[in-house]
């Protein structure tokens, strides 16, 4: 089944992946996480003028969706994590996830470094193997933007060393996030709204 438990209309607008049954494991042991995403989808639209927004912050794009999210209880959540080793604490430091709500995390990297997506399949990872994480999702901008971007004359500030699908895609094959389950949610053109 996999991804064909996400409704047919957002499979026309977003790209979905998954990694070990992640939309399984949410359909049927976390549903109304699994619902709060969906309808974060369905409710989001990139908005040109959006796209044009100086840089300089955080972007209307990811606040959009972690604002939607937080309306509905998720938070951003820290672990304190150490283990002790004859008698020492060892800290293990993690970063925070940006969603968070009942074992599952939500990171939406919309333009940020690659080296976010380390952190973040890492961060899902060790979280995953304490058993405090089920389930990771990321949302990011599908490469196919770039284009348009371009048309728009903000290329240069969505550079190909960003965040986006294509770079995404390799660092989970390569094994970043270890056995954690992943829905992967690539936003592209059809999301996008010209008069928005």
């Amino acid at each position: 089944m996999g991804v064909d438990l996400i409704p047919r209309g957002l499979r026309k607008r977003y790209r979905f992946d998954e990694r070990g049954h992640a939309t399984a494991i949410l359909e049927s042991d976390f549903s109304q996480e699994f619902a709060d995403i969906l309808e974060a989808l369905k409710a989001f639209t990139l908005k040109k003028s959006d796209i044009l927004t100086a840089g300089g912050g955080r972007s209307p794009i990811p606040i959009a969706i972690d604002g939607f999210l937080s309306k509905r209880g998720w938070q951003a959540k820290s672990f304190d994590i150490k283990i002790t080793v004859d008698g020492k604490p060892v800290p293990i430091p993690t970063h925070k996830i940006d969603n968070f709500r009942n074992r599952v995390g939500v990171e939406v990297e919309w333009n940020n470094k690659t080296e976010f997506y380390d952190r973040d399949l890492n961060n899902f990872r060790l979280l995953n193997v304490l058993n405090v994480l089920s389930v990771g999702v990321i949302i990011t901008r599908l490469s196919e933007l770039q284009h348009l971007f371009n048309r728009l004359g903000k290329g240069a500030s969505y550079g190909a060393s960003t965040t986006h699908w294509d770079k995404l895609i390799p660092k989970v094959d390569g094994g970043g996030a270890g056995q954690c389950p992943l829905l992967l949610i690539g936003m592209g053109l059809g999301c996008y709204d010209a008069g928005a």
